[in-house]
């Protein structure tokens, strides 16, 4: 697995990518307080079905109609890295090795968002559409392998970079 990464454009269609990350940590912190709630009520954690079962049902709803924004793989993904850390957090608890439940985090604060399959195409060498929307990065090499997922990522400076992550089979050497 290869990772290239990628700084986009300083462009007005930004800002529709700056909204989408603000929604992506949204829902990761909708995502932790319903586990914490469940927790409290049941005594054990979400699994990740039921965590992606209750966004699709909150979603329909005209309160959290803006999450449909995102994209259902982004949900799903985020859904994904919370059942992670939950699982991660009870198998340490199960350990006896102290460590805290995942947190929440400052919206503005929260980072990026990952599109796997659907969701994003790559138009040219330094053309990407990312949900319907054109963006250009700064192409500054060529991107081997199969393209395995794409993630948008907001550095603390404000400034957008775009994350290919591939699969690059890589022949054995035979050093002989």
């Amino acid at each position: 697995m290869l990772t290239y990464k990628f700084k986009l454009y300083r462009n007005e269609n930004n800002r529709i990518l700056d909204s989408r990350i603000n929604i992506a940590g949204c829902i990761y912190n909708h995502c932790i307080a319903l586990h914490r709630r469940y927790y409290r009520l049941y005594g054990k954690g979400l699994n990740l079905y039921q965590l992606q079962k209750h966004i699709t049902k909150l979603k329909k709803q005209a309160r959290f109609q803006f999450w449909n924004l995102l994209g259902s793989q982004a949900i799903q993904d985020i859904a994904d890295r919370i059942d992670k850390a939950y699982k991660l957090f009870f198998g340490n608890l199960k350990r006896k090795v102290r460590t805290a439940p995942p947190s929440f985090k400052k919206v503005k604060k929260y980072t990026s968002f990952t599109l796997k399959q659907a969701g994003w195409k790559l138009e040219g060498s330094n053309r990407l559409t990312i949900m319907g929307t054109l963006y250009k990065f700064h192409h500054s090499r060529n991107i081997l392998g199969k393209i395995k997922t794409v993630t948008v990522k907001r550095s603390r400076a404000g400034e957008l970079y775009v994350y290919f992550v591939t699969d690059l089979e890589v022949e054995p050497s035979h050093d002989g």
